[in-house]
């Protein structure tokens, strides 16, 4: 794993992406702190980290899409089917190498509110617990992009899909205002997801046993609890979608409020996502 990291990590900065990438970030932190507390005198540093975090639209992609993809195109893959090395082991060597970019940049970013302290107060324990779940934030969004990149050998396609997975996310909270509220179409709709997760589950295992079980158990449960309690499927979409926002989570430390939870959840969120890469690249071990 050490050496993969020590590639990986290497292949950043030879390449100029590593510097690309954490020029743009701390372009983007920067004008969004100058606009916010220079500017509009906002002595809360996490509001600028707050403001950033829509620019993992365009950042996120730009590390994530040919970890895996290139790979793939250009079937050095094969090289992955028949190391010694373990695939939980390639993989985390991988991601380790991109979180150590962006960490890289975000340990440039803790200089910043104590530069902010020489024009006002700074509240230091806002600030660095904000920029904390602004750094899991980042790199749950680096956990999907590599799952993403795992899955497909073009790099843009790659970049296109975890532009929209990272934009669902940011408009998720809009989106939950316009769910419907009435039980009947909640669980028309929920069974519609549990359907598309099966037919995921399918595209990746390609096990029709594992999959029929999967929509068997969802589907038939769902009916079976809206027969049971439909009253419990009132505002169920909005509950469920709320509970999957990450922007709202980390929105809560703009305001003071330290969630554990919210770490937890980022933390969570990680580790499914390079879990199912893993699970991904394994998949095309059995079929190579």
């Amino acid at each position: 794993m050490k050496a993969i990291y020590k590639r990986e990590l290497k292949s950043y900065f030879t390449s100029f992406l590593g510097y690309l990438f954490i020029a743009f970030f701390l372009l983007f932190i920067g004008v969004f702190q100058y606009l916010y507390n220079l500017r509009l005198g906002y002595a809360n540093f996490a509001r600028a980290v707050n403001g950033t975090a829509t620019f993992f639209l365009l950042l996120v992609p730009m590390v994530t899409m040919r970890i895996l993809a290139e790979e793939k195109r250009q079937r050095t893959d094969q090289l992955i089917f028949t190391s010694p090395v373990s695939v939980e082991r390639i993989v985390i060597g991988k991601y380790l190498a991109i979180v150590t970019v962006f960490a890289i940049a975000v340990a440039i970013v803790c200089v910043y509110p104590i530069i902010l302290h020489n024009y006002g107060a700074t509240n230091y324990k806002v600030a660095y617990t904000t920029i904390a779940a602004f750094f899991l934030l980042g790199c749950t969004y680096m956990a999907i992009g590599m799952f993403i990149s795992a899955l497909t050998e073009s790099q843009v396609f790659a970049a296109v899909v975890t532009f929209i997975v990272i934009l669902f996310t940011l408009m998720i909270d809009l989106l939950v205002q316009m769910l419907p509220t009435g039980n009947e179409l909640a669980l028309a709709i929920l069974i519609i997801l549990a359907v598309i997760i099966g037919v995921i589950t399918y595209v990746m295992m390609k096990s029709k046993v594992v999959t029929g079980i999967f929509l068997v158990l969802s589907v038939g449960g769902l009916i079976v609890a809206f027969l049971v309690n439909r009253q419990s499927f009132d505002g169920s979409l909005a509950r469920i979608f709320g509970w999957l926002s990450v922007q709202s989570r980390f929105s809560l430390f703009m305001y003071g409020i330290v969630d554990i939870s919210s770490y937890i959840y980022f933390l969570s969120m990680i580790f499914l996502f390079v879990f199912l890469t893993v699970q991904a690249i394994k998949k095309r071990r059995w079929e190579a």
